[in-house]
């Protein structure tokens, strides 16, 4: 039979075309779904029916789906599926034509199906979908058992994923508590090293308290005794205030009366007493031009003084020895002190740092200088206080005390070798006295014929000054 041409309208329904399509709506009305059609047997049905629709004309389609000729198969599956499963549900003769195109594609299913006998190997919904398109006898059950297999088959594969998720949900909870486990061993590692530092800053700051108490009470030791010694400094100073005011009225009273005996030897002179005074001015006056006439330089000692003897009640340093006192004794110092014309020659940072190590150099420089001054007002003795220059940084700025003389070394000099250069220029049989703790230069400066002392020793001397 001759089929009209795409796009135009049938001029009528062929007689067994008709009768198969009554048959088939006979076969419906006989056998139909006791439930909707299982979700995967609808997209393959709709997936058949997109394929087989390219193959029918416009005039074979049902006036809904007409719309829907020039889309491509999937488009149509696309936009079209409700459309084209309820009109292969409700048309008979559209659901034989597509069954038809459904045979020409797939005959050994096609056969199979109609047959009662599908493939074992055939995929259910495949069998399913070709049953409820083509309507064999039974086909309901090989649709429902289809599906059935198919809600299996999706069953399996959700319990599967199920299976897989919690799976990986079991691998992820595995995970968390070992990351969990290690966070809080590493949470309770640190909170042990945290715990440990508290404890040594605990500590330390007990320490540092102890300290600070320490400290505070050597303060208030340190302020007794500067109150001590500010109240001794004033009783002092009120009695050297004291005795000065004495010693100036006993002053007053000597000039008084010496005053009064000049007036009384000038008014007792004679007249041969003038006369001898005026002779005598000429004979000095003659000798005064004698000597400028000889060019003769004034006499500074007498050839006496070239004699080395000891006179009565005087004692050379070597003499000092023979005495009954230490050699650790103050009183030594004063004695030897006490000799004609002495001269004192102090080993300076010997001495300070004998004494008072800790102190910066600057301050026990004040220090002992100051001492010294004290002790050549008291004695009257030359004082020369020697310094090693190799230890200054820069040049000193410093007003030697009263009565002290201070020398640094030149560079390359040191201050042992200056001690040796000032004994060496003294005239022999004069006292000279060295302090010093160095054994070689006390051994240098006996040699030249100085009294070697100890640097105790001067520092107990000046300890009693203060």
């Amino acid at each position: 039979m001759e089929q009209p041409a795409h796009g135009e309208e049938p001029t009528g329904t062929p007689d067994g075309a008709a009768d198969a399509a009554g048959a088939a709506g006979a076969a419906d009305a006989a056998e139909a779904l006791d439930r909707p059609l299982p979700e995967p047997v609808r997209r393959k049905v709709v997936a058949l029916v997109a394929d087989a629709f390219g193959g029918l004309t416009v005039a074979e389609l049902p006036g809904p789906l007409r719309q829907y000729a020039r889309f491509t198969a999937s488009r149509r599956a696309k936009f079209a599926g409700n459309a084209m499963a309820a009109a292969l549900e409700s048309d008979p003769l559209f659901r034989q034509r597509i069954g038809e195109r459904f045979k020409e594609a797939q005959p050994e299913l096609a056969g199979a199906v109609e047959a009662g006998s599908p493939p074992a190997a055939a995929d259910p919904v495949d069998v399913a979908a070709a049953a409820y398109v083509l309507r064999p006898a039974g086909w309901g059950k090989l649709v429902a058992a289809a599906g059935e297999e198919a809600e299996r088959a999706d069953a399996e594969r959700a319990d599967e994923a199920g299976r897989r998720e919690l799976e990986r949900l079991r691998e992820e909870v595995a995970g968390a508590r070992e990351r969990a486990r290690t966070e809080t061993e590493q949470l309770r590692h640190e909170l042990e090293t945290v715990r440990k530092e508290a404890e040594s800053l605990h500590r330390k700051l007990r320490s540092s308290q102890s300290d600070v108490k320490r400290g505070e009470a050597a303060l208030r030791r340190v302020q007794a005794e500067i109150d001590t010694a500010r109240a001794e400094a004033a009783a002092q100073v009120s009695a050297a205030e004291s005795e000065s005011r004495r010693l100036k009225a006993r002053l007053g009273e000597v000039e008084a009366a010496l005053e009064t005996s000049r007036r009384a030897a000038r008014e007792g002179r004679s007249v041969e007493d003038m006369r001898l005074r005026l002779l005598l001015d000429t004979v000095l006056d003659a000798a005064q031009g004698l000597r400028r006439e000889l060019a003769l330089p004034p006499v500074s000692m007498h050839p006496a003084d070239t004699v080395d003897a000891v006179e009565p009640g005087r004692m050379s340093p070597k003499d000092i020895a023979a005495r009954a006192l230490s050699e650790t004794d103050p009183a030594l110092l004063d004695q030897l002190l006490e000799l004609p014309q002495a001269h004192l020659v102090v080993d300076g940072y010997n001495v300070t740092k004998t004494g008072y190590p800790t102190m910066p150099l600057e301050k026990q420089r004040l220090r002992l200088l100051g001492g010294l001054s004290a002790l050549a007002a008291r004695s009257g003795a030359e004082i020369t206080c020697v310094f090693d220059g190799a230890e200054l940084a820069a040049p000193v700025l410093l007003a030697p005390p009263r009565g002290v003389r201070v020398l640094f070394s030149k560079p390359g000099v040191t201050a042992d070798e200056l001690i040796r250069q000032l004994v060496r220029a003294e005239p022999p049989g004069r006292p000279v006295v060295v302090v010093s703790t160095d054994r070689e230069v006390a051994d240098g400066v006996a040699k030249s014929g100085a009294r070697p002392v100890a640097s105790a020793l001067l520092l107990k001397r000046l300890s009693r000054l203060t």
